[in-house]
């Protein structure tokens, strides 16, 4: 089984997934982890406010996204900190989010191979971690660790496209996350995993 976690930048889903690798050792837990795709983009000199270049570099996140799932079926339950879900979403949504006239389904045609593969991918069940703005802005402040230069526009945005597309899926939950701290929202989304591995025991 796969889960996954979503939500917006700063609203803990990182926190949570390190929350449920420390409290239940049979789950799997797999971090978002770019780092050799944005190498690569930067290797090629790719832009990705360029058409032809927005493709390649999809194509190596959706590609990354499929290898993360491949690692994954290793092991009986896999908790993904963001799942195929999120790369098949930014792929398709971001350029409408800055203003880019590639429509959703140009981008369909263009990746449909890639995008196949990463529907291919997509976990059981979705679990998104949500908050308000005021929150979300608290957290960011509160991470020193991160820069998040990208978070204006994620929020502003992003987020409201975001929302709306997962509230559209059958397979996505949402959780309010105002007021929780950090420990009450890890031993929430440990709840809401050990519900549905129980459920498909």
């Amino acid at each position: 089984m796969i889960l996954s976690l979503q939500g917006c930048m700063a609203v803990g889903k990182t926190t949570a997934a390190r929350y449920l690798q420390a409290h239940d050792p049979q789950l799997h837990v797999c971090f978002e982890d770019n780092a050799a795709v944005i190498a690569e983009v930067k290797h090629r000199g790719l832009d990705k406010n360029c058409y032809a270049d927005y493709l390649e570099i999809q194509r190596l996140f959706l590609q990354n996204e499929v290898r993360r799932w491949q690692e994954a079926q290793k092991y009986p339950c896999t908790v993904m900190d963001f799942g195929a879900e999120e790369i098949v979403f930014y792929t398709l949504h971001y350029p409408k989010s800055k203003g880019l006239d590639w429509g959703v389904e140009e981008l369909r045609r263009a990746l449909a191979p890639e995008l196949a593969a990463a529907q291919g991918c997509m976990p059981e069940h979705i679990l998104f971690l949500d908050a308000s703005d005021e929150t979300l802005r608290t957290r960011k402040e509160g991470d020193t660790a991160r820069t998040r230069g990208f978070f204006e526009h994620y929020r502003n945005q992003l987020l409201p496209l975001k929302r709306e597309w997962f509230r559209n899926r059958e397979d996505t939950t949402f959780l309010q996350t105002d007021g929780l701290t950090a420990e009450q929202e890890g031993e929430a989304v440990l709840r809401w995993c050990t519900q549905w591995i129980g459920m498909n025991r």
